[in-house]
C-alpha cells in the first residue's frame, strides 16, 4: 500500500474531488464522510460549506461543526474521512464522530483502515477521549476497519433498513 496523507480540501483539489465524486455516482455508491458531495452542485460550492462547517460558528444550521479530509496516496485522491467535533441526537445513535468512505477502484488495499488512524489525533486535538464510530451490521469492511484501530462495540440499534453497530475508540 502506498502511504496515505490526510489534508484539508482546498481550491487546488478540484479535479481530485470531482473525478471521485463521477466515480461514486458512476457505482450507485453511497459517499459517506464526503461532508455533503453528492447533493452539491458545484465544486466550489461544496469547499465553500466544507469550510463553513469546521466551525462552530459558522456550521450550517441543524449541523455539527466537522472537519473534512481528502486521502491521497501519491497524487490520487482515494477516500475521504469526515471528522465530526461533536454529536448530536442522531450522530450519537447513527451516525458517530467519524464517517469514511473509499473509491471503488481503490478498496481492499488497507486504505480505510490507514484513514482512521490518521485522523483519530486530530479527534484527540479536540479534546475527545473517546470517538464514535458506526457501520451497518452488514458491512464487513467497515467492521473490520474499526476493529483494527481498536473499536469496542457498545452495541446495536435497529433501524428500518438494517442494524446500526456502534463502536468506540479510547484516546490511549
Amino acid at each position: 500500500m502506498i502511504e496515505l496523507r490526510l489534508a484539508l480540501p482546498s481550491v487546488k483539489d478540484r479535479e481530485a474531488v470531482l473525478d471521485y465524486k463521477r466515480e461514486f455516482l458512476e457505482n450507485g455508491d453511497s459517499m459517506d464522510g464526503t461532508s455533503a458531495l453528492a447533493a452539491s452542485k458545484t465544486f466550489e460550492g461544496w469547499l465553500s460549506s466544507n469550510i463553513a462547517n469546521r466551525r462552530e460558528e459558522t456550521v450550517a444550521p441543524g449541523l455539527v461543526p466537522a472537519s473534512t479530509y481528502l486521502a491521497y496516496a501519491g497524487e490520487r485522491l482515494v477516500g475521504m474521512i469526515d471528522l465530526r467535533h461533536r454529536l448530536n441526537e442522531h450522530l450519537l445513535n447513527f451516525g458517530g464522530h467519524i464517517g469514511y468512505s473509499v473509491r471503488k477502484s481503490e478498496r481492499r488495499k488497507g486504505y480505510a483502515t490507514e484513514m482512521l488512524r490518521l485522523v483519530l489525533p486530530y479527534a484527540w486535538q479536540l479534546g475527545l477521549d473517546r470517538v464514535l464510530i458506526t457501520c451497518n451490521q452488514q458491512n464487513e469492511g467497515s467492521r473490520r476497519t474499526i476493529l483494527q484501530n481498536g473499536g469496542v462495540l457498545e452495541n446495536e440499534v435497529p433501524r428500518a433498513d438494517g442494524i446500526t453497530q456502534r463502536y468506540w475508540i479510547l484516546k490511549p
